[in-house]
């Protein structure tokens, strides 16, 4: 059918001149451009809104026993790599959420293969009934201090904004290079200036002066806000703030007294990063619902934030809202406290009830992001510390959060001068080693807080090189959990006295499998069990993701790349010894 014949009977329905194909009755419908409920019943034809409040002649008819249409739910920032998840498996875990939009960051993949790994994003990605919008990676590597897969500068990208699923530039992480104007840097910003696409932010702790500078830009959200005062900031220069409500990043509840009326049209809701076993559990953008609606905000701003404002920031015209000609994106939900979907409708189908995807999602094969764990040759002696005094730097684990402390410690030094963790308490040692191109990059250093026992934890996931973690107290099961990651091709894996006691193989990237959900958080439960009962690891953090975000050069205060330990304040490389 052509482009006009789609539009004549569209118009045909809407008239009421030929019959629709849906109509959803026994409902009220919100409306969010005027924050109300109103009567149905709700029309539905050729994947669009055809009207609400007029009974039409139909094929079908649902009944909604009294329920209450919603527009389909928006992430407004996300990324499915750190679900490890392939785009298809964590679309079948969302969608019955009632989550039918995400604007998806494939930065992850991509510091690991480059344009090949946001292609293979791109193309797995394609005829979903979850509707995925990728904004191309700005940083990748997120700095000059870290070894990536890749380096992507405005030439590599640029010939990826003819592909439809592309939307704007991904989060600057790499602030510095802005307001500093370094040229790779501002000819990004220029190539999504002239492609008129939106520029996502991240600037954690940044204000004043260096804030104006970064805004001036062209950078127009941020998801990195984590008090009111950064978050007002950046709603005065004229920002979109993403509250978000990660699994490990949970800022929504910090930042909710600072929603008015006045300013909640430039706020959306996002996740950044989700794990299986959270989705499962409590939702996906409708627990950031139920949340908000819980502690106080109301059900119609909640929604507005949940649907129009993430599509109006990202420029999604068809979407966010129940009216004739617009996506027909819907869930229909009893009541809007609980915000659970009975129905979920993507693009007029109906895709999920009662929590179940009602159809398959094929998978997308790609030997381009396969077999990415590509480590030099790795001895025992190769995890030695020589230290130069008994001070030492140190990356302080702070539970429940990905910031770290930067801590100057007294450690005990073995007759060689080098740092043993058996000797020194609960002091851990933790090395990354580059694993893209075999260079033999290892950076070593000393992790306080984690407190692992007889055994090692490696992770080939660390944001955003995605070089090999391993934490250990001893350097033979470090090695043995790397050689591990290796045979499985990227994953999770733990280590005791030399045996494997458990692990996730994640080959595609070293970052996904096609398991599903289920699978992957049954996995990941019995890991964390696992960790907590062998190693006597703390309950008060995440025994794995803890060590993913322990390699992120951009959030403060220090890290550890496969080039050493990066004091983020600073911006710079400092020595272990002090």
């Amino acid at each position: 059918m052509s482009e006009k014949a789609k539009l004549n009977h569209l118009i045909d329905m809407a008239s009421g001149r030929v019959p629709v194909d849906l109509l959803i009755t026994n409902c009220k419908v919100v409306d969010v451009y005027n924050q109300t409920l109103i009567e149905g019943p709700l029309a539905i034809g050729d994947g669009k809104v055809v009207a609400v409040g007029h009974v039409l002649e139909a094929k079908e008819t649902l009944d909604a026993k009294g329920g209450i249409v919603m527009p389909g739910l928006i992430d407004g920032h996300v990324h499915i790599e750190s679900s490890s998840l392939t785009p298809a498996q964590f679309a079948r875990t969302i969608l019955p959420f009632g989550t039918t939009t995400i604007i998806a960051d494939p930065h992850e993949i991509g510091n690991v293969c480059g344009v090949k790994g946001i292609q293979y994003m791109l193309d797995a990605s394609r005829n979903l009934p979850l509707h995925v919008k990728i904004q191309l990676p700005s940083c990748v590597p997120a700095t000059p201090f870290e070894s990536a897969g890749a380096v992507l500068e405005a030439e590599d990208l640029e010939p990826l904004f003819a592909d439809e699923g592309v939307l704007g530039l991904g989060e600057v992480m790499d602030y510095p290079s802005v307001i500093n104007h370094d040229e790779p840097m501002i000819n990004k910003l220029l190539m999504a200036k002239r492609h008129n696409r939106v520029i996502d932010g991240h600037s954690p702790g940044v204000k004043g002066l260096a804030l104006n500078a970064y805004v001036a830009s062209g950078v127009m959200t941020d998801h990195e806000c984590s008090d009111t005062e950064g978050m007002l900031a950046r709603l005065q220069m004229g920002q979109y703030i993403l509250l978000r409500e990660g699994s490990t990043c949970k800022d929504l509840l910090n930042l909710l007294p600072a929603v008015t009326p006045a300013n909640s049209r430039r706020c959306v809701f996002c996740t950044d990063d989700r794990e299986p076993d959270d989705i499962l559990t409590t939702g996906h953008i409708n627990k950031s619902l139920r949340l908000a609606v819980e502690y106080g905000l109301d059900p119609m701003i909640a929604i507005t934030m949940a649907t129009l404002n993430g599509a109006e920031c990202f420029r999604l015209h068809d979407k966010g809202a129940i009216a004739p000609g617009k996506d027909a994106d819907l869930l229909i939900v009893k009541d809007l406290k609980n915000f659970e979907p009975m129905h979920v409708f993507s693009m007029g189908v109906e895709v999920a009830r009662d929590g179940k995807m009602l159809i398959e999602l094929p998978e997308y094969h790609c030997e381009d992001v396969l077999n990415t764990i590509n480590i030099a040759p790795i001895k025992v002696e190769d995890f030695a510390l020589n230290l130069t005094s008994d001070k030492a730097r140190a990356i302080g684990v702070i539970p429940k959060s990905v910031v770290t402390k930067n801590l100057e410690i007294d450690v005990v030094r073995d007759e060689n001068g080098q740092f043993n963790a058996k000797a020194n308490g609960a002091l851990n040692k933790m090395a990354v080693i580059e694993r893209h191109h075999a260079t033999g990059n290892m950076g070593i250093g000393i992790l306080e807080g984690y407190g692992i026992q007889n055994g090692a934890i490696a992770v080939s996931v660390a944001h955003d090189s995605h070089n090999i973690v391993v934490v250990g107290d001893n350097d033979a099961d470090m090695l043995a959990a790397v050689k591990d990651i290796e045979a499985i091709k990227g994953g999770f894996s733990l280590v005791q006295n030399g045996e494997v006691l458990a692990h996730l193989p994640l080959p595609i990237g070293g970052l996904m499998t096609n398991q599903t959900a289920e699978e992957v958080a049954e996995i990941i439960e019995h890991l964390i069990i696992t960790a907590r009962d062998k190693f006597n690891l703390s309950h008060e953090f995440h025994p794995l993701m803890t060590l993913v975000f322990m390699t992120l050069p951009v959030i403060p205060a220090l890290k550890l790349t496969s080039n050493g330990l990066f004091d983020v304040k600073q911006f710079k490389l400092v020595d272990v010894s002090v």
